[in-house]
């Protein structure tokens, strides 16, 4: 049975690798991959009532969550209709390529924390889209965007998904994760900032004049920053109420649910559809929510067989030190993705062995935020970058990975010895 298993998991991860070359989506096939895990695990077990209790516990789990990543998404969609990010585009003034390189980068490390990466990666590449006309210069700013907010998101319970799921697993609590990881994620951003801005010379002409938007300002202003807030107001609830962070985001959505029907009491029937909580909730990448669930499925199979906790007890036989092993989680979520990744170690440690806030798993959350950006494929934010402006791998590879392993390494080193 165990063999069997593996088989059928990292059959699945290689379907989901090789998702451009065999043009099936990787939502489908981390869904078939979950299925057939817990299917020949209970198959070959005993007690069927027992692997079902397991199931079920597995699957509040993952519904913790998913229910956390729809609503953050709903939030982001319903700021983006009302052009809410516009906001941060029409501040942006200069021409100077190296003042625009640095700016980017900040603003992408930023935002990442307050939404997630790769939200975070799709607006900013939307916005140097918008200003860079030179191929080159855009390229070296996206792989600058997608490094900074893979950093951003590895220091904010809300800026990525493995940070969320290691916050709502109380693998650490979101003041201990900003006091640690955030200086470390600032030096993996502004290590490789140091290595890149010096292809960026002189000035240049903005390739189009920024959109201006259609939306009324007054509402536009109280969208963005409502929106902004009530997801910075979600790890406070959490503290304050000790309910799981999902009820929070829950909360948040409906109150900017309220403020959205609010400002459009009064309009058009067509115009309130255009800008609606409806419209938000239709523009949801459902297919990654769903290969998120695919994905924590087979790894809990994998966990409820007990493999993950003999894999961890081999792994600290090998190694004999912490670090080791989590900068290597870090390096490998550079090929595979870091979701599987991150809910793997959870599922091999306890909070017995590693309790909330230990050093292992602030690095944990810093490697495999950090780790994906040495590839383009690693992450999401590289996905995304990759799939708008079209950016090879083997481009990004030559021109941009050492820069992002330099700077994965300054930051680790960084984490050491703060922790």
């Amino acid at each position: 049975m165990t063999w069997f298993l593996l088989v059928v998991f990292f059959l699945g991860y290689l379907f989901v690798i090789a998702e451009q070359t065999i043009r099936l989506d990787k939502a489908a096939t981390a869904l078939m991959t979950g299925v057939f895990c817990w299917l020949v695990y209970i198959l070959s077990a005993t007690n069927t009532d027992s692997v079902n209790h397991q199931l079920y516990e597995h699957v509040a789990e993952i519904a913790g969550i998913l229910f956390f990543l729809i609503g953050a998404m709903t939030i982001v969609e319903l700021i983006d209709l009302y052009d809410g990010f516009q906001i941060i585009i029409d501040r942006i003034k200069t021409t100077h390529k190296r003042k625009l390189l640095i700016i980017i980068t900040l603003l992408s490390f930023l935002l990442s924390a307050v939404l997630d990466n790769l939200t975070t990666a799709i607006v900013m590449t939307a916005l140097v889209r918008k200003i860079l006309s030179d191929k080159e210069d855009r390229y070296i700013s996206i792989g600058m965007i997608i490094i900074a907010a893979n950093a951003g998101g590895a220091w904010s319970p809300i800026g990525d998904v493995t940070t969320t799921m290691l916050w709502i697993g109380n693998q650490i609590t979101p003041l201990a994760i900003v006091k640690s990881v955030f200086i470390p994620a600032l030096v993996a951003t502004l290590v490789p900032l140091l290595i890149l801005i010096c292809r960026m010379k002189g000035h240049f002409i903005p390739m189009e004049a920024l959109v201006q938007t259609k939306v009324n300002k007054t509402e536009q202003m109280i969208v963005f920053f409502s929106g902004l807030g009530l997801l910075n107001f979600v790890p406070v609830f959490k503290l304050l109420t000790h309910l799981p962070p999902f009820m929070g985001m829950m909360l948040a959505v409906g109150i900017l649910w309220l403020i959205s029907e609010l400002l459009h009491k009064r309009k058009p029937d067509e115009e309130q559809q255009s800008s609606s909580i409806f419209s938000a909730l239709e523009r949801i990448d459902m297919p990654s929510i769903l290969f998120f669930m695919g994905i924590l499925l087979a790894v809990g199979a994998l966990q409820s067989s007990g493999m993950l906790h003999t894999f961890a007890e081999w792994l600290s036989q090998e190694l004999h030190n912490d670090v080791l092993l989590v900068s290597g989680i870090g390096i490998l979520s550079a090929v595979f993705d870091n979701v599987p990744l991150v809910a793997a170690v959870q599922g091999m440690f306890t909070l017995n062995q590693f309790a909330t806030d230990h050093f292992f798993w602030h690095l944990l959350a810093f490697c495999s935020g950090t780790g994906g950006s040495i590839l383009i494929i690693g992450s999401a934010a590289g996905v995304a970058a990759m799939g708008i402006e079209k950016i090879t791998f083997f481009w990004y590879l030559r021109n941009v990975s050492l820069a992002a392993l330099v700077g994965y390494l300054a930051g680790l080193l960084t984490c050491v010895l703060i922790g």
